[in-house]
């Protein structure tokens, strides 16, 4: 682990696009800021864990493997039927024939190479 020492408003970086900076600190307790692309998920750590709990417990669901096993394995359901009530989607466009050039000189259609 990596222990630094930073007064408020003094920032760190973390790669080249998360910033995190001190804003306040009050007794034992320290406000920070961080500053990271959207894609970047931040979450505080207890909150990650009990994320990454429930995911596991519902993995762990009784009966939950057999289920999708089963879903996976149901025969498909035609396109019309797997289609929502907002899908429009157009057939696609007919392919347009083959563009016939007139011969060139001396009735060669292909250009001199």
């Amino acid at each position: 682990m990596l222990v630094l020492s930073r007064r408020p408003q003094q920032s760190l970086l973390i790669g080249h696009d998360v910033v995190v900076t001190v804003l306040e600190v009050n007794g034992d307790t320290v406000r920070i800021g961080i500053t990271a692309p959207p894609e970047v998920d931040i979450h505080r750590e207890e909150v990650y864990l009990e994320l990454m709990k429930s995911n596991v417990d519902a993995a762990a669901a009784p009966g939950a493997a057999a289920a999708l096993s089963r879903r996976m394995r149901a025969k498909p359901a035609s396109a019309s039927a797997r289609r929502g009530p907002n899908d429009r989607r157009t057939p696609p466009s007919p392919t347009p024939p083959p563009s016939s050039t007139p011969p060139g000189p001396g009735g060669d259609t292909q250009a001199a190479g």
